[in-house]
């Protein structure tokens, strides 16, 4: 029942938001990667000079690979589930690196609670979704993540993130952090208002929505 409560949430959400919502599309917007995989990326605001952050890999880093392979670019990928960790051992481009973390919006060690479905990949530290056993490990805040890798700015940040986008959008507001471009799964169950609020917040830091394709949204700064 409370599966379906989530469907409904997410679905509503998906349907409301996009009405309520000003796009601004343009000609230098490009999808990359695969069907299940790909996001909408504003390509002017990418050079083979980016610091590109990937959070939420699990078994498709097809996005990730078609970046490096368009612009060029060094990626980042942020994942810490045992599956994406297999997976990462699979991929040789010594562009993509990949970091065995979850990002989140402070440095915790955190559980991350097993999918409905044992055959999909996703975890979640922010939703109890399906039973038995998850994993715990160890996150970071973007600020950490650049500080540690010796970043000055962030100018792609994607996040696939079961929930936690979130709390993580929230700290990146309040610390005046700002990608240069978001690409962002909206996947809590929240309303279509909390959502619309949660993107007003977004559009007040100087964000425009420039594409979106179901709860996936793209956006970058004016």
């Amino acid at each position: 029942m409370a599966h379906l409560a989530r469907r409904i949430k997410l679905k509503t959400a998906e349907t409301v938001v996009p009405r309520l919502t000003r796009v601004h599309p343009d000609g230098n917007l490009e999808r990359l990667g695969s069907d299940y995989g790909g996001w909408w990326v504003p390509t002017d605001l990418i050079a083979e000079d980016s610091v590109v952050y990937a959070a939420g890999v699990g078994e498709d880093a097809s996005f990730d690979l078609a970046l490096i392979k368009r612009f060029g670019c060094e990626v980042w990928a942020i994942d810490p589930t045992p599956r994406a960790l297999e997976y990462a051992g699979r991929i040789t481009d010594s562009r993509w690196h990949f970091l065995p973390f979850g990002l989140w919006k402070e440095d915790a060690v955190m559980h991350f609670h097993p999918p409905v479905d044992t055959a999909h990949v996703s975890h979640s530290v922010t939703e109890v979704r399906g039973s038995g056993p998850g994993f715990d490990a160890q996150c970071y805040s973007l600020a950490s993540l650049t500080q540690k890798l010796g970043h000055q700015r962030v100018d792609l940040l994607k996040m696939d993130i079961e929930g936690a986008e979130g709390p993580v959008l929230d700290q990146l507001l309040m610390a005046e952090i700002l990608p240069g471009a978001i690409c962002v799964e909206f996947d809590a169950p929240e309303s279509p208002w909390a959502l619309r609020r949660r993107l007003s917040r977004l559009e007040k830091a100087g964000y425009v929505v420039r594409w979106i394709e179901a709860r996936n949204y793209t956006l970058a700064l004016r």
